[in-house]
C-alpha cells in the first residue's frame, strides 16, 4: 500500500512539473475573427500557467484593426510569447510577429512588407500611414528591436543603411532579420523551437476554435455580410407592404441580429449603431402610417439605416483604411441592389407562380351574385358632422347621431370642428373641413 502510495505521490509530481505550451496558428487572412481566439488562448495559457505561447505564423496580412488587437493582447500577456514564422509573415503579420518576446524563423521565410495599401493596392493617407508607423515603432521598442527597420516596413521613405534605400520597403529573408536583429533564431519546426527555448518534453497544447468563434468568424466575411443586409432589407421592406407579421418579417429580423451581434462582438458595432438603425426603422414606418407623402422622416430613417450599416464595418482602434471602406462600400452597394433586384421579381413573377396561387382566393363573388365587399355609404355624400377626434388625417366623426370613421384629403383637422362628407369608397369615407361663409 506505501509503495503505491509513493508512485501515485511520484506520479503527480512529475505530471505537475511538467511543462506545459500553448500552441496558436495565424495563418491566412488576419480577420476580426481571428482577435477572439487568439485571446482565449492566451487566457487559458495564462491560467493553466504555461511556460510558453507558440504562435505558428503564416499570413500575406489582413486588416490592421485585427492584427492591433492581437498585438495588444500578446503584449499584454506575462508568458514568454515566441512568434514561428514557418513562411511568411507579411503586413499585418509583421506586427503581430514584432509583438513577441521571442522571433524564430524556419529558412527561406521573409517578414515585412507592411504598408496599408485600399482594395485597388493604391497606398492609403498619410495619416493612416503615420498610425502604422507609430504602431511598428512601438511594439519595435517594446521588444527590443530595431525601430528604424519596423518603420521601414511601413514607409518606403526610411533608409537603412545596406539595406534599402528611400524607394524600397523593407522586407527581410531569414538570414537578414538575424543580421539585423528582427529576429533571434531559426529553426524547421515546432519540436526544434522547444528545443531552442528548453522546452523539450513539453506537453503541447494546441486549442482548437470553438463553434461560438468560427460562426462569428462566418458571419463577419464581406459576402456573407451583404446577404444578411440584403435578407434584412427584403424581409422588413415586404412586411411593412403586407398586412401582420410573418415570415419574411422574422427573416429580416433575424438576418439584422446576426450581422449587427456578429459586430458587436467583434468591436465592430456598438449599441449607437443598432439604435440608429432601429431609429431609422421607425421613422421610415412614421412616414408611411402617418404622415402623408414622402418627406423629411423618410429621408432621415433611410439616412440612418444607412449610416448604421456603413459604421458597423469599422472597428474604433484604428484610422479608417481603404481596403475597409471598399469592402462597406462594396458590401452594402451590392446588398442594396440585390435588394431591388429580388423585389422587383417577387412582385413581378411571384404572384404568376402556382406556389403562390394556392395561397391566394382566385375565385371572384360579384354583387350581382349577392356578394357585397364593403356596405355603400354613398347616402352619407353631402352631409355634415363633427369631429370627435382629431383627424391625422385619419379619425372618428359623428353624423346624425352615427360615430363613422373616416379620413381626409390628407389635411389634419381638430377635435369638434364641422366636416362634410365629399365622397365614399366602399367602407372608406372621406370629408373635409366646412368653411364658414
Amino acid at each position: 500500500m506505501k509503495k503505491i502510495f509513493l508512485f501515485l505521490l511520484f506520479t503527480l509530481t512529475v505530471y505537475s512539473q511538467q511543462k506545459r505550451v500553448f500552441l496558436a496558428d495565424i495563418e491566412g487572412d488576419i480577420d476580426l475573427g481571428l482577435s477572439p481566439y487568439i485571446s482565449r488562448v492566451i487566457e487559458e495559457a495564462e491560467t493553466a500557467n504555461a511556460d510558453a505561447i507558440i504562435f505558428r505564423i503564416n499570413t500575406f496580412g489582413g486588416r490592421v484593426d485585427a492584427a492591433t488587437q492581437i498585438k495588444d493582447a500578446i503584449l499584454e500577456s506575462r508568458l514568454m510569447t515566441i512568434a514561428f514564422i514557418k513562411y511568411r509573415a507579411i503586413s499585418a503579420g509583421a506586427l503581430i510577429t514584432l509583438s513577441n518576446k521571442h522571433i524564430v524563423m524556419a529558412k527561406g521565410s521573409t517578414i515585412g512588407a507592411s504598408t496599408g495599401v485600399d482594395g485597388s493596392g493604391e497606398k492609403l493617407s498619410e495619416k493612416v500611414q503615420s498610425y502604422l508607423r507609430g504602431e511598428f515603432r512601438s511594439t519595435a521598442e517594446r521588444n527590443g528591436r530595431r525601430t528604424d527597420i519596423a518603420e521601414g516596413m511601413v514607409d518606403e521613405r526610411i533608409v537603412i543603411p545596406g539595406l534599402v534605400d528611400s524607394t524600397q520597403l523593407v522586407s527581410l529573408t531569414t538570414s537578414e532579420a538575424l543580421h539585423y536583429g528582427i529576429a533571434d533564431t531559426t529553426a524547421s519546426d515546432i519540436a526544434e523551437v522547444l528545443k531552442i527555448y528548453n522546452l523539450e518534453g513539453a506537453e503541447v497544447i494546441s486549442p482548437d476554435t470553438n463553434w461560438a468563434e468560427a460562426v462569428i468568424r462566418f458571419l463577419n466575411n464581406p459576402i456573407i455580410s451583404s446577404l444578411l443586409i440584403m435578407i434584412g432589407m427584403v424581409g422588413l421592406f415586404t412586411e411593412i407592404k403586407t398586412p401582420g407579421w410573418g415570415l419574411p418579417g422574422t427573416a429580416g429580423v433575424i438576418a439584422l441580429a446576426l450581422f449587427f451581434g456578429s459586430s458587436v462582438l467583434l468591436d465592430l458595432a456598438s449599441w449607437l449603431e443598432i439604435i440608429m438603425f432601429v431609429s431609422g426603422i421607425i421613422l421610415i414606418l412614421v412616414e408611411i402610417f402617418v404622415i402623408p407623402g414622402f418627406g423629411l422622416p423618410g429621408i432621415l430613417g433611410i439616412a440612418l439605416m444607412m449610416a448604421a450599416l456603413f459604421l458597423s464595418f469599422f472597428g474604433s482602434v484604428t484610422p479608417i483604411e481603404g481596403s475597409i471602406l471598399n469592402t462597406a462600400l462594396i458590401s452594402i452597394g451590392s446588398a442594396l441592389l440585390a435588394s431591388i433586384v429580388l423585389l422587383y421579381i417577387l412582385y413581378k413573377y411571384l404572384p404568376k407562380t402556382r406556389a403562390f396561387n394556392m395561397f391566394v382566393l382566385n375565385e371572384q363573388f360579384t354583387k350581382p351574385d349577392g356578394f357585397i365587399s364593403n356596405p355603400d355609404r354613398s347616402e352619407l355624400i353631402g352631409k355634415k358632422g363633427k369631429t370627435i377626434t382629431p383627424l391625422r388625417p385619419a379619425g372618428n366623426v359623428s353624423i346624425d347621431g352615427e360615430r363613422l370613421d373616416v379620413v381626409t384629403e390628407g389635411d389634419f383637422i381638430d377635435r369638434d370642428v364641422q366636416v362634410e362628407v365629399i365622397k365614399t369608397e366602399g367602407a372608406r369615407i372621406v370629408v373635409h373641413k366646412v368653411t364658414e361663409k
